[in-house]
């Protein structure tokens, strides 16, 4: 199998300055092309920590990849590392390079000064794919250390991502990858440890070039991916497939997409499809639900709207939950829950409603733990609620509350409950 390493280079990464976006770009880009990815890191502007990183990458994998410092400033000095490292005796000037450093710096309106013109000189052993994002060329080194080939990409992240493409397809021009096929299916409301205990028949019954991975998120649930290796594509995605119904069948309604997805992109396409609407009654969420239903496109289709009811005179005077439930069985309750959620279908005139009613902080209220959130759906089914307590900080609790409910929602709107 056809294997690469990814290598981003920079202090500013080690401290912490910069998050480094432009490995999983690249992995992923590669995985769909059928090169495996064996390992991705990150070093300093050290010659040594560069030179060291190199070597053990470039015995281990047929190509390395390398993000950053490549720029005209000191500090960048991987060209100079590779020119040694490749055992260049000099540089030349790559002609498309530099009219590409004219082109961008006179769009720009800046001058073009001698520190501008270097960057289109590379070491006499590089192969450039001309870089048309920005000044800092696209350098190829072949039979790096025998038969590795290095690709030294700028570490900006619009301009590493854009060469992707291009670097692509010099790859698939000297290579010749396997093919590696994907299929996904998303899961929620079970944890990952039960989720491996109720398919670990299945799993050890998987044939021998197929992997599944466990990726769990707070808002979208467990992502299984079922991967083959080798083989005729099609053929192979043929047996995905199979495989994933059998998945499906076992996991039952815990299953809420046979693609990579997330719950609201789910319920929004359900809706969608039924022609039916939805709207929100947010306490302790503070709107995160209905974030995440307009981030989806299109949208606007079916949800409505939402009521951030906060206070609990919001709750009264716009929801119109009567002062009398909320003395009788508090705010995080399952009535108060209930009647938002009844409260804001009868505002917006929505197929279906959720609402959500908690405390995501760790403090308690002298009846419920901290953790605690009460949701409740309403539709044309009648009205029902669940309550769920999470051990999280604040900010995770509140995506897990949304989740949960988007979830709880999905269920209701499936006959599930």
């Amino acid at each position: 199998m056809l294997t690469a390493s990814i290598c981003t280079i920079g202090d500013e990464i080690l401290i912490g300055q910069v998050t480094d976006t432009n490995s999983a770009h690249i992995a992923t880009a590669l995985e769909e092309a059928g090169i495996h990815v064996n390992s991705m890191v990150s070093v300093g502007d050290s010659r040594d920590a560069i030179e060291g990183a190199l070597k053990r990458e470039l015995s281990s994998s047929d190509i390395v990849i390398t993000t950053g410092g490549l720029g005209p400033t000191k500090d960048d000095i991987t060209k100079a590392v590779l020119a040694e490292f490749s055992g260049s005796k000099g540089y030349k000037e790559d002609p498309g390079q530099l009219e590409m450093v004219h082109k961008i710096l006179k769009g720009r309106g800046l001058d073009v000064l001698p520190i501008n013109l270097a960057q289109a000189q590379v070491p006499e052993k590089a192969e450039v794919i001309v870089n048309k994002l920005g000044t800092a060329p696209i350098m190829v080194f072949r039979g790096l250390l025998g038969k590795a080939s290095l690709y030294a990409l700028p570490g900006v992240p619009h301009e590493a991502v854009g060469a992707i493409p291009a670097v692509l397809g010099d790859i698939l021009a000297h290579f010749k990858p396997e093919s590696i096929v994907h299929r996904n299916i998303m899961v929620y409301g079970i944890a990952e440890s039960a989720l491996s205990e109720k398919i670990a028949f299945w799993e050890d019954a998987l044939p021998a070039d197929m992997h599944l991975a466990y990726l769990p998120n707070t808002l979208t649930g467990i992502r299984l991916r079922l991967s083959a290796y080798g083989g005729e594509k099609e053929a192979q995605e043929r047996r995905l497939e199979a495989k994933m119904e059998e998945l499906k069948g076992i996991i039952g309604p815990l299953v809420y997409a046979g693609e990579d997805s997330t719950l609201e992109a789910s319920v929004g396409k359900l809706l969608k499809e039924r022609g039916e609407t939805v709207s929100c009654a947010e306490s302790c969420t503070g709107g995160e639900i209905a974030h995440l239903f307009t981030s989806v496109s299109g949208s606007s289709a079916y949800f409505l709207g939402s009521v951030t009811s906060y206070a609990i005179s919001v709750k009264e005077k716009v929801l119109g939950v009567p002062a009398s439930v909320i003395e009788e069985n508090g705010v995080v309750s399952s009535e108060v829950a209930a009647a938002m959620a009844e409260g804001v279908r009868r505002l917006t005139g929505s197929t279906y409603s959720v609402a959500t009613t908690g405390l995501a902080d760790k403090d308690g209220d002298g009846k419920n733990p901290g953790g605690t959130v009460w949701i409740g759906v309403s539709g044309p089914r009648g009205t029902r609620t669940v309550t769920y307590l999470y051990k999280n900080d604040r900010a995770r609790n509140i995506e897990r509350f949304a989740a949960s409910a988007l979830n709880f929602l999905r269920l209701y709107m499936e006959n599930q409950l």
